[in-house]
């Protein structure tokens, strides 16, 4: 694994260097959206809804939605102004008890690895969170942004989990489940007879991701059976960049206009696109046959030569008897 971030937990007096690591990972089967008869993937273009003209990286701000639906545009200027911290620090807030914390609020988690000079008081944290029972409520800056976070024990190895604030969790309001009123003494004994003839320890290896399985057999399959599409063409690629300094070109013409300034280069004639053709692929690529033609040309120019010398041999053999009957 690969550490994402380096700190220190900090609690009373006590500092112990850690390193951050992600403790789970995706499996979730991704597809790609691709063009069904040739395989080619769908690509997408950034434009406005209002004019309808494709929008350039650099003129993308940040808007924020109102609730009645207006929009409110951020600048960079706006963004900076924003509280965020850049501490390296996991800072304990508080020791509380385990059952205390709701699952629901548990988001990410991380691993939490000591420096080889931090193992004693790693150690001494994890052993008294499994005595007293106890997790550790932390604040920590994860991306700028500070974030509560638990600190518990899994394993041997304390784990981090970010924790969502409350806020972000809905409350279930379903009418219906208050109508519906208890169950009865007879439903609630056939109840208790189903949960303790299902009733057993968890063991993850009981369960597997049969979607995620059979995904794979499916591809396994037509990849024996040849039905693979070959990759795009290097040259599309190519066109991609020309396009991209054109839509640069562009851009920079666009700012020219909005500051008064005169554009005196077109699309034809737009010094990016005068680097792309300088850098196109495929006049490096007719650059490289171009000795071909030069050696078929010297071939050419071989035969020609050798056809003179035959003619003039011709004509010379000719000669030489008219030259013996003079004598």
């Amino acid at each position: 694994m690969r550490a994402i971030w380096k700190g220190a937990v900090s609690f009373g007096l006590v500092n112990v260097p850690v390193r951050l690591y992600s403790a789970t990972e995706n499996h979730d089967v991704q597809f790609r959206q691709v063009h069904r008869t040739d395989g080619g993937r769908i690509r997408y273009k950034r434009f406005c809804s209002i004019d309808g003209e494709e929008v350039a990286y650099d003129d993308i701000a940040k808007g924020y939605e109102t609730q009645d639906g207006e929009m409110v545009v951020l600048t960079d200027e706006d963004m900076a102004g924003l509280p965020t911290r850049s501490s390296k620090e996991i800072s304990v807030e508080k020791f509380v008890p385990e059952d205390q914390i709701d699952p629901m609020l548990l988001d990410k988690s991380y691993y939490l690895e000591p420096d080889k000079s931090a193992t004693k008081p790693y150690v001494l944290l994890r052993e008294a969170l499994e005595a007293q029972g106890r997790m550790a409520i932390v604040t920590v800056s994860i991306r700028t942004r500070m974030t509560m976070a638990v600190l518990r024990v899994r394993e041997g190895v304390i784990v981090m989990q970010t924790m969502l604030w409350p806020d972000e969790i809905r409350s279930a309001d379903f009418a219906a489940v208050d109508e519906a009123g208890e169950a009865s003494e007879k439903e609630m004994a056939m109840a208790r007879l189903l949960i303790d003839e299902l009733a057993g320890d968890y063991d993850a290896d009981e369960f597997e991701d049969d979607y995620a399985i059979a995904v794979e057999d499916l591809v396994k399959a037509k990849i024996e059976g040849g039905e693979v599409s070959a990759p795009e063409a290097e040259e599309d690629e190519g066109g991609e960049v020309v396009d991209l300094l054109a839509a640069l070109a562009k851009s920079v013409d666009k700012a020219k206009k909005s500051r008064g300034e005169s554009t005196d280069s077109s699309p034809d004639e737009a010094p990016a696109q005068k680097a792309a053709a300088k850098k196109s692929p495929t006049k490096k690529a007719t650059a490289k046959k171009s000795p071909a033609k030069k050696s078929t040309t010297k071939k050419a120019t071989t035969k020609k030569a050798t056809a003179k010398k035959a003619t003039a041999k011709k004509a010379t053999a000719k000669k030489s008897p008219t030259k013996k009957k003079a004598s």
